[in-house]
C-alpha cells in the first residue's frame, strides 16, 4: 500500500493562518477524492499557543465559509521533516526559519510558500519533477514578502476574511501540484473538481486561545 503524501502548513503560533490553510486544503482534498491519499496538519514556528484552539476570528471565517474545523495548536519540530513530503510556509519569514531548521538540504527543499502556487495553476514548484516528492522550485521567493499571507492577528475581522481568500486561491494551485506528484496508480479514481462550496459542513467551535503572540 502506498504511504500517504504528508503536508504540514506552518505559521507563527498555529492559531490563525496555518489552521485556516489546513481546513481549506483538507476540504479541497475531499472534493478531489484525494483525502485518503494525502494527510494534512498544521503547526507554528513558536510554542506560545501550544494546546490552545484556533483564534475565534479564524473559527468564525471558516464557519462562514462552510469549512469543518477542529484544532489544537502545536509547535513544529525538526524531527518531523523525515516523515513529511511538503512543508507549506504562510509567509517568507516562516519559510526562512523552517529552512534553517531543516536537518538536510533535501528537507529544506520541502519547504515552500503557499502563495507560490498561485491561482489554480496546473504547474507549481512540484509539477516539474512529479516522481520526486521533494519540491524543486525554479526560484527561491524567500527574500521577498510579495507572496506572504499577511498576519491578521493584530487587525480586525476583515483581515481574516482577506487571509481566507488568499488561502483559498493558492490552495487551487497547490492541489494541482500535489495531484501531479502522486503516483499514477494511486489517483486513477481521483479528480480535480470544479469547486462547489455548498456541500461543506458547518465548522466546530474550538476552545478560545490566550491572546499572547502573533499567529
Amino acid at each position: 500500500m502506498t504511504a500517504p503524501f504528508r503536508i504540514c502548513f506552518v505559521c507563527t503560533g498555529n492559531i490563525c493562518r496555518s489552521p485556516m490553510a489546513e481546513s481549506v486544503f483538507r476540504a479541497r482534498l475531499t472534493e478531489a477524492g484525494l483525502n485518503g491519499l494525502v494527510e494534512v496538519d498544521s503547526a507554528g514556528t513558536g510554542g506560545w499557543h501550544e494546546g490552545d484552539g484556533a483564534d475565534p476570528r479564524t473559527v468564525a471565517v471558516l464557519r462562514a465559509g462552510g469549512y469543518e474545523h477542529a484544532h489544537i495548536a502545536r509547535q513544529f519540530q525538526a524531527s518531523w521533516f523525515d516523515r513529511l513530503d511538503l512543508v507549506i510556509a504562510l509567509d517568507s519569514g516562516h519559510l526562512r526559519e523552517l529552512r534553517r531548521l531543516a536537518p538536510t538540504a533535501r528537507d529544506a527543499a520541502k519547504v515552500q510558500l503557499l502563495r507560490a502556487y498561485g491561482t489554480g495553476a496546473a504547474r507549481g514548484p512540484m509539477a516539474d519533477n512529479a516522481s520526486d516528492p521533494v519540491p524543486a522550485p525554479a526560484s527561491d521567493p524567500g527574500s521577498s514578502d510579495a507572496l506572504d499571507v499577511p498576519d491578521p492577528y493584530y487587525g480586525g475581522f476583515e483581515g481574516f476574511e482577506e487571509c481566507l481568500e488568499m488561502v483559498e486561491t493558492a490552495s487551487e494551485g497547490l492541489l494541482a501540484a500535489v495531484h501531479a506528484a502522486l503516483p499514477a496508480r494511486a489517483i486513477v479514481t481521483a479528480r480535480v473538481p470544479d469547486h462547489d462550496h455548498d456541500h461543506r459542513h458547518a465548522a466546530q467551535e474550538p476552545q478560545q486561545p490566550q491572546e499572547k503572540e502573533s499567529a
